[in-house]
Formats: structure tokens, sequence, C-alpha cells
């Protein structure tokens, strides 16, 4: 997941194409509004107002549409303008590589979720989530969107204890989570793991009714 300030989104294209050609097709084109403004100002890395960062984010999504489409034209945005299109070498994900879309924001980022992308990548407890998850539902509803075609996946840290983290799995399947992406404080850990191996992994598949990774 990369935030649309760091890089130009031509430039982001070409580089999520050419990982998703390096790793056979298996590449996501995770991306969001940006919101850490002290990395921003600490690298000298330019932080518009949030209403540009979002008209930015739409603008970067309808761009890498039309470069991952057999349209190869110009261009035209309030922020950015391509003379050209180009994608190559085209990636090898059919038709493009998936979109995952983060954050939570109720009117803008779901909406963006429902009208671009493949996934969601939201964060909160599981109550937190299933209102989210209602919201993105409503959103798929205005657009004519099949709800059930988005993954529905949730960013979560390891709360320390293994009993209440299980828990935590069964409560997020119950409100309609797909995928737990795991933040990780410390990816050294080896008992980290190793729980993850002999726990959560075999936990989770018995709750999605098949393979977890």
């Amino acid at each position: 997941m990369t935030g649309i300030t760091y890089r130009h989104p031509g430039v982001l294209v070409k580089i999520v194409s050419t990982l998703d050609v390096l790793s056979g097709g298996r590449a996501w084109f995770g991306v969001g509004a940006a919101w850490f403004e002290r990395e921003h100002l600490g690298l000298g890395i330019p932080f518009p107002p949030l209403r540009e960062r979002f008209e930015r984010l739409e603008e970067t999504l309808q761009i890498a549409l039309q470069m991952w489409s057999r349209e190869s034209g110009a261009y035209r945005g309030r922020h950015f303008q391509l003379a050209e299109t180009l994608c190559v070498p085209a990636p090898l994900s059919r038709p493009r590589p998936p979109i995952m879309i983060g954050g939570s924001g109720e009117q803008k980022t779901l909406r963006l979720v429902a009208q671009y992308a493949e996934a969601c990548n939201i964060f909160g407890s599981p109550d937190v989530v299933a209102h989210k998850l209602a919201v993105l539902r409503g959103h798929c509803e205005r657009l004519g969107r099949d709800y059930g075609r988005i993954e529905k996946t949730v960013l979560v840290r390891y709360p320390g204890e293994r009993a209440r983290f299980l828990a935590d799995l069964e409560a997020y399947a119950a409100v309609g989570v797909d995928t737990v992406i795991l933040s990780l404080r410390d990816p050294t850990d080896p008992a980290f793991f190793e729980l993850l191996g002999r726990d959560v992994v075999p936990h989770a598949a018995r709750l999605s009714g098949g393979a977890a990774y």
C-alpha cells in the first residue's frame, strides 16, 4: 500500500506493472490518499490538503485504468496531464492487477472503492468495520456495483494474546471480512511466526472454509 503523494501516477503504475511481471502476475495495486504528514515534511515531499489528495487519488486510479487498457492516448486531469498513457511491458495479470484502496473514510474513500477497486483495506474494531462495510454496501448499491465482488480486508496489529487474537479473527469473519492483514511490530521474532503457523493460520482456514495465507 502506498500513498499517491510519493510518486507520479504514471511512474507508480509502471512500478506496479513491473512488479506484476517479476512476480508472475501476483501484484496488487494498493493505494490511498496518504496521511503521514511528518514523513512528508521530513523527506521534503509536498503534502497537499486533504481534498486535493483525494482528487489526486481519483485521478491516479483513472490513469491506472487507462494505462492498463488498450487506450494509450492522452490523459487530462486537474492535477496530472499525460501526453501518452504508455505501459510497456504490460502486466501479466488479466485483465489487469487488482486495485486495493486503503482507508476508512465513508464519503470519499469507500465511494472510490465501490467505483474503482477490487478490494478495500480498512481498520478498526469488528463493530467499526461492520459499520464501514455497511457504508461500502450503500455506495455499491448507488453505483450499481456488486458488493460481493469486492474483497474486504482489514489491517490489524497482533494484540499480544493468542486467545484474544483468535477471537478477533472470528469477530471479523462474522461481520464479513475476507482477509486479515497483519501489521507486525517485530518482523524478526521467530516465536510470532511459529504462533502464526501453529495456531493462527489453521484457525483462519477453518473460518474461511479453505486455505488461509
